[in-house]
């Protein structure tokens, strides 16, 4: 048997061990919270930036090509009037249904 296996641990010794595992443990479980912390706001930093950028991309793609077609077309004809009473039809079949007041019958 070894010198160090002979000597039996004293109570101060096993007390300070444990103190120091506890406190150990302790700041751990506190560094386990902080990165748990920091990963939380870089996946909600990431998600936000991802959710906002596809929205943009999606939205611009959409508006962009029909204001341009839109712009193309000449203004006073029946394709545009058509489009517009269309429009005020739907709009109003759509006020009808949800019940919004300043609807007209």
């Amino acid at each position: 048997m070894s010198d160090a296996m002979a000597v039996p641990m004293s109570e101060a010794s096993t007390g300070g061990t444990l103190e120091l595992a506890t406190n150990a443990a302790r700041q751990g479980a506190a560094d386990a919270v902080n990165a748990a912390n920091r990963a939380w706001e870089s996946t909600s930093l990431f998600l936000s930036r991802f959710t906002y950028t596809t929205c943009y991309t999606i939205s611009y793609g959409i508006v962009f090509p029909v204001t341009y077609v839109a712009h193309a077309v000449p203004k006073n004809n029946a394709l545009v009037r058509g489009l517009m009473d269309g429009t005020r039809a739907a709009r109003e079949q759509v006020d009808k249904l949800m019940g919004e007041p300043g609807t007209t019958s």
